[in-house]
């Protein structure tokens, strides 16, 4: 063979070459292109996860070539391809496989495609991969795997931050982990996103006062009101942290504002009962907490804090100048008894009722029911 024909055969074996370099691309191509048109039509999954299996298969085939296997193209396909497989395969084993290939085939689309040729097909595999995470992550929260689920659903809520639902729970799966700041930061995103849940208001105060961050606990609730006027849970929330932090005047308007709609709420009736007894208001004090206990006899906590307020309106009128002070504080004292004995009856197991018991009959000088009373302190 001469030098000429020898030229010639290499010559024509490198065209052959090159020919099958860019016919496994164009299968690719042509594989991408069936397949968006068997999503158009509606085709069963079955028959996408055929022709998604030709596209695969001739991404690997370039992979493997010197010349193609750079190409940012390549991967960009076979990142497409994988990472819709992953979210169509109802075969886990499967499935995971896919989004770990799909996973890899992002980054190296990323890292060869530099002038951003392939950035439509690189972003629709990334969306389809974000949402595989987001089917894991939700799998994860439902095992009982947060850290995991956290992993995922953070990595999602991330990707579309506008989404409150996926704020939500991701900020949910950080709370089980009691990684509350990263809780605060979503449970937040969601309040920004205009989330009005009562629930979502809730949480984020608990969240801050568990950081000792007052203000921003009284603030998230106050925001929470003006969006849930008058909801329950809410007003609760609000007037307890008030009371714990001793803002009483804030905590009398807002339980007097609230029991102008509803007057059958027996825990409003209550706190009012306990913020006029903490103000030294005994008489209003005992009031409030009788219209408690008109909606719910049982009630222990209004009952618990009558007798006390009847033992501090007796302590009064001992002191009192009065003529007959003697009698009126017997009669305070021997409501306090009545009352503090129904809620025992109640509540036999309480400690501080017992206490305010002994208290009395020491004062009665009934030795006997103190003994008694001790008798049962003992046994606890």
């Amino acid at each position: 063979m001469t030098i000429k024909t020898t030229f010639s055969v290499l010559l024509v074996l490198f065209s052959l070459s090159v020919a099958a370099q860019k016919t496994q691309v164009q299968i690719a191509r042509n594989a991408l292109g069936k397949l968006q048109s068997a999503i158009v039509a509606g085709q069963d999954s079955k028959k996408q996860i055929i022709i998604i299996g030709e596209g695969i298969k001739a991404t690997e085939l370039a992979k493997k070539d010197r010349r193609t296997k750079n190409w940012p193209e390549t991967w960009a396909i076979s990142a497409y391809l994988t990472s819709y497989l992953a979210l169509i395969d109802e075969n886990d084993q499967s499935s995971e496989q896919s989004f770990s290939a799909a996973t890899e085939s992002i980054d190296s689309a990323k890292t060869y495609d530099k002038y951003q040729d392939n950035s439509n097909l690189i972003n629709a595999a990334l969306l389809n991969v974000t949402i595989k995470k987001q089917d894991k992550g939700n799998a994860a929260y439902n095992a009982g795997d947060y850290v995991t689920a956290y992993a995922y659903l953070k990595e999602v809520s991330d990707f579309f931050p506008k989404d409150s639902t996926l704020a939500i729970n991701t900020a949910l799966a950080a709370q089980n982990i009691r990684s509350y700041d990263n809780a605060l930061v979503y449970f937040k995103r969601a309040k920004d996103n205009g989330v009005k849940n009562p629930v979502l208001f809730q949480s984020l105060a608990n969240l801050y006062a568990g950081k000792f961050d007052t203000e921003n606990a009284i603030k998230t609730l106050q925001e929470g009101l003006k969006l849930n006027p008058y909801n329950t849970f809410i007003t609760y929330d609000y007037i307890n942290i008030l009371l714990d932090n001793e803002h009483y005047a804030e905590a009398s308007q807002v339980i007097e504002n609230s029991l102008k709609v509803e007057n059958r709420n027996k825990l409003l009736f209550y706190l009012y009962g306990y913020l006029q007894q903490v103000n030294g208001n005994n008489a209003t004090a005992e009031l409030a907490y009788k219209r408690a206990l008109g909606l719910d006899q049982n009630y222990y906590d209004a009952l618990y804090q009558l007798g006390l307020a009847y033992i501090n309106t007796a302590n009064e009128q001992l002191k009192s100048n009065q003529k007959d002070h003697v009698e009126n504080f017997t009669a305070s004292m021997n409501r306090a008894e009545f009352t503090l004995l129904q809620a025992h009856e109640i509540n036999p197991n309480d400690k501080s009722a017992i206490q305010l018991l002994i208290d009395i009959y020491t004062r009665k000088n009934r030795l006997d029911k103190v003994q008694e009373l001790k008798r049962k302190l003992q046994e606890f």
